[in-house]
């Protein structure tokens, strides 16, 4: 690949032949090191941008990337819908609709159908705030546009 260099043999084929002496062929590569520093950090870059073009915020994919960057060694995370219940009105006298209500569940606001959130990333108790602060970056990062999402933690 034309991006791969390995700059201590190109420095050697570089040189003459009759300059090729070792005080000459160290001194040059000394010179080269920052040369090939700067080409290992954007090897690394390209690495990074390559890994982020090749997932998407896909339910599978991002489950991968959140366990491959997080939790590499157990693969804990887990991603599930969220819950969308439909709303239930309370009717005033003047209305003249049944008063009977049956029985009703009290969630949180971000349950409700048009109010709560797309997705929800599980995690695993024991997540350091760096490991959480993470696991939201990479949420941001990836989710489409107009998703909404938040993180619960697991419990045993």
């Amino acid at each position: 690949m034309w991006y791969k260099v390995d700059w201590g043999k190109f420095v050697i084929m570089m040189l003459p032949t009759f300059m090729r002496k070792i005080k000459t062929v160290v001194f040059i590569q000394v010179m080269v090191l920052p040369v090939a520093q700067v080409h290992y950090w954007w090897m690394l870059k390209r690495d990074d941008n390559l890994y982020k073009m090749n997932h998407t915020g896909q339910v599978c994919r991002l489950r991968k990337v959140l366990n491959d960057k997080v939790d590499s060694e157990l693969r804990r995370i887990t991603i599930t819908d969220g819950n969308s219940f439909p709303r239930k009105y309370i009717y005033t006298e003047a209305e003249n609709k049944p008063k009977f209500l049956g029985k009703l569940f009290i969630y949180s606001n971000e349950d409700y159908i048009g109010s709560g959130s797309d997705f929800v990333v599980n995690i695993p108790p024991g997540m350091t705030d760096n490991q959480l602060a993470k696991i939201k970056a990479y949420c941001d990062f990836y989710k489409m546009a107009g998703k909404r999402y938040r993180i619960e933690i697991l419990t045993l």
